[in-house]
């Protein structure tokens, strides 16, 4: 019987400490995986609780997915950036398109965006110059071929 009482202690502690942190923001299962973890629970104990905050709506990867792109959009990267972040985060799976459509309308408005926000646009570029802001955008996480896009955008 104490072990039964210590099983439901232990289960009402996750599950609190993941509400906790579901609270503050939205959460991928491999973060509130790692965070609870990091707090002494077992991973055998701490999956069902997971499940059971997935089967209620409370945790999603998908909405996780959206609000991160969203932040990371609103702050200029680009969607390789992105989409290597939340694969680092466990929900590189999750399509998060909508969070640029939303707010730049296509990535190719959000990388001349972030560009005219960084460099002054109309003034011929040497190679050296058009190298370094190339490499600025693609550290961004905008693909080659858009940078190109967009440099051939500018010089007509």
């Amino acid at each position: 019987m104490p072990e039964l009482e210590d099983e439901l202690e232990t289960y009402k502690a996750i599950k609190e400490a993941c509400l906790r942190y579901l609270m503050r923001r939205e959460h991928s299962l491999q973060e509130l995986q790692q965070k609870v973890g990091a707090k002494g629970f077992l991973r055998q104990a701490i999956t069902p609780v997971l499940d059971e905050l997935i089967e209620q709506g409370l945790q999603s990867n998908e909405r996780f997915a959206e609000s991160y792109a969203r932040s990371r959009v609103h702050k200029g990267f680009g969607p390789l950036r992105i989409q290597a972040e939340l694969q680092q985060r466990g929900a590189g799976d999750c399509c998060f398109e909508m969070a640029v459509e939303d707010i730049a309308g296509s990535w190719q408005n959000l990388l001349e965006q972030v560009y005219s926000k960084k460099y002054a646009i109309g003034k011929a570029l040497d190679i050296k110059e058009k190298v370094k802001r190339s490499r600025f955008l693609q550290q961004r996480g905008f693909s080659a071929e858009m940078v190109q896009h967009l440099f051939k955008t500018l010089s007509q």
